[in-house]
């Protein structure tokens, strides 16, 4: 699926690199920075009626925040988020300027750390376009 903020490439990467470690459980994926987004993949049984941009509101700049928060504690950096609903699980991964999200049926930690794992090298070895 072709985007504005992603080249092809890149955008077909991302999901290549959540379906690879989430499998047939993957629902979406959504690449964003601090000024834009795009969902990259959407499972063909759901609906495309999220409110992405709240989401993407809450994720980046709500995130900020809470990581403040936690700056120098005993917990070590940050690295991903997992949160959890009712009807599946978010997934978020980011760095300074960049992150992507992912939501899913049901998954096992060691499944959520390896897409986590995947995603930070994803973002850390790209060329920002």
């Amino acid at each position: 699926m072709a985007t504005g903020i992603l080249t092809d490439d890149a955008a077909e990467q991302i999901v290549a690199t959540c379906r690879t470690a989430i499998g047939d459980s993957l629902r979406s994926v959504t690449y964003f920075t601090r000024d834009d987004f795009e969902q990259v993949y959407l499972r063909e049984d759901l609906e495309r009626d999220a409110d992405l941009s709240t989401f993407i509101g809450h994720e980046w700049r709500g995130f900020k925040t809470t990581q403040t928060a936690y700056e120098g504690s005993e917990l070590g950096g940050y690295d991903y988020t997992i949160r959890v609903f009712e009807n599946g699980f978010l997934i978020r991964v980011t760095n300074d300027s960049e992150g992507v999200f992912a939501t899913t049926d049901g998954l096992t930690v060691k499944d959520f750390e390896e897409v986590a794992t995947a995603l930070d090298t994803f973002l850390s070895e790209r060329e920002i376009d």
